[in-house]
């Protein structure tokens, strides 16, 4: 079966078993998601599973690496101060081909532009795992740091995560 068909027959089980009742409320009353989660583009790390959340109860960010730029700070501008969102994770993951490229070099192209972010993050660490938290604990710092004068944001709890592709357990930084 190619893509499109897997894609339109994934489209048709989930409207068939989907919760048709709060598609319908969020489309007429709005999106109320309880927290953002800004996490990288990986297929295994999907949150709305991790964390057991329907339609309308995370909003997401992905971009590979789960590094910041100002894209993500708008997006995360707007789910703070318009849908008054009051928490932000940064959910990076094990296994991490970002950060696996940014510790070895590799990134060229485009790629680079988020290699270069994580190599800013880890400095001389090679240890994947550190190096992962530290690429987390970074865009924490940045979050608050850049939000800390808005109102809008600078209220929100903000922390930093790791989320295990093998056990699926999520670990909480503090």
């Amino acid at each position: 079966m190619d893509s499109r068909k897997r894609l339109e027959e994934g489209n048709r089980r989930f409207i068939e078993a989907g919760d048709a009742a709060r598609r319908i409320d969020t489309a007429e009353h709005g999106q109320h998601p309880y927290a953002i989660v800004v996490c990288c583009s990986d297929s295994r790390v999907i949150p709305e599973e991790i964390f057991q959340a329907s339609i309308g109860d995370l909003f997401v960010i992905r971009v590979a690496g789960n590094v910041l730029d100002h894209h993500q700070l708008g997006s995360i501008e707007y789910a703070a101060g318009h849908l008054h969102c009051g928490h932000i994770v940064v959910l990076g993951h094990t296994g991490c081909g970002a950060v696996h490229a940014a510790l070895t070099g590799g990134g060229e192209g485009f790629i680079s532009f988020i290699t270069d972010e994580i190599r800013e993050a880890v400095g001389m660490e090679r240890d994947e795992d550190k190096a992962c938290c530290l690429n987390v604990r970074h865009a924490v710092a940045r979050l608050k740091k850049e939000f800390q004068a808005h109102p809008e944001a600078g209220s929100a709890v903000i922390e930093g995560a790791v989320y295990d592709i093998r056990s699926g357990q999520v670990r909480w930084l503090d």
